[in-house]
């Protein structure tokens, strides 16, 4: 029997491959009707020309757009098409965290970093990473459905995959922000929770030019003290590792040197930082 096309006719030569020049054509004809403002109403094969093509679809994606509706922005489709890639960035913060640790001398930020389940966060940075396998992923992965489209099916990251490869809570308070946080009031949580003067905190979050600071800004500030500080300057330091640690691992950024500081909210009482979710939260930050 003769195989069956995607228009339900048959036919006895072999598929061909469209060429570069067709595949545009496509897109330029979709551009043309946008697949929302067309009729969801399938009319009658009669009622069409026999000789007319019709482009439906993405190209060499799915046909159905009304999951995938940014595939056309998607590197796979770039890749279809023929155009040029744009280099793929991969950020380390491995030796960001290697310019904070935690030794004898800071023994006090230490037992309360690992009392609220985070330490394993202090050496799960990559050292080497595979940039074809990463590329490869990153062509693979659909931010609408967070899943990686394979060649064998669709495939996600799990809760329990989290647990594993980061050993951090997975089960707990979940972490959650009711609105935004303006810059006045990141100026207002950075003096409160860690005790710098209104002016250095309006300067920093300037300089970032958002409700952010610098990672590096954590660290000059903050990496110097030790256990022969005073307890509010420890307490400080404390949230300020925290922050750091959270903003090189869980909830890093595509601006690869600042953290935002709503996240400082959650080391308010250090009491209770072991009692979120922390691997739901990074999971649903992906």
């Amino acid at each position: 029997m003769p195989p069956r096309t995607r228009g339900g006719y048959t036919s006895s030569a072999p598929r061909r491959r469209p060429t570069g020049s067709e595949r545009r054509r496509r897109v330029q004809l979709r551009e043309v009707e946008p697949a929302a403002d067309r009729d969801l109403v399938e009319h009658p094969q009669h009622d069409r020309d026999e000789t007319e093509e019709v482009f439906e679809g993405a190209p060499g994606g799915p046909i159905d757009r009304c999951i995938l509706r940014s595939f056309d922005k998607h590197i796979a489709a770039k890749i279809w098409l023929g155009e040029d890639r744009a280099p793929l960035k991969l950020v380390n913060h491995g030796a960001k965290l290697q310019l904070w640790e935690l030794g004898m001398e800071r023994s006090r930020i230490y037992e309360t970093v690992h009392r609220s389940g985070l330490a394993p966060l202090t050496s799960c940075s990559h050292r080497v990473a595979s940039r074809p396998m990463l590329s490869a992923f990153c062509e693979r992965w659909q931010s609408e459905t967070t899943t990686f489209h394979m060649p064998f099916g669709g495939m996600t990251i799990t809760l329990d995959d989290v647990a594993s490869i980061l050993h951090i809570p997975v089960t707990g308070s979940m972490i959650s922000f009711s609105q935004p946080l303006r810059a006045d009031d990141a100026n207002a949580l950075l003096v409160e929770l860690l005790g710098t003067t209104d002016v250095e905190a309006s300067r920093e979050t300037e300089q970032c030019r958002s409700p952010s600071v610098r990672l590096l800004w954590l660290r000059d500030h903050f990496s110097t003290i030790t256990d022969a500080s005073s307890d509010d300057d420890i307490v400080f330091a404390t949230r300020a590792f925290l922050l750091h640690l959270v903003g090189c691992t869980l909830f890093a950024d595509k601006s690869a040197t600042s953290v935002a500081v709503v996240y400082l909210e959650l080391f308010r009482d250090l009491s209770m930082v072991g009692s979120y979710a922390w691997g739901a939260a990074c999971l649903a930050y992906l």
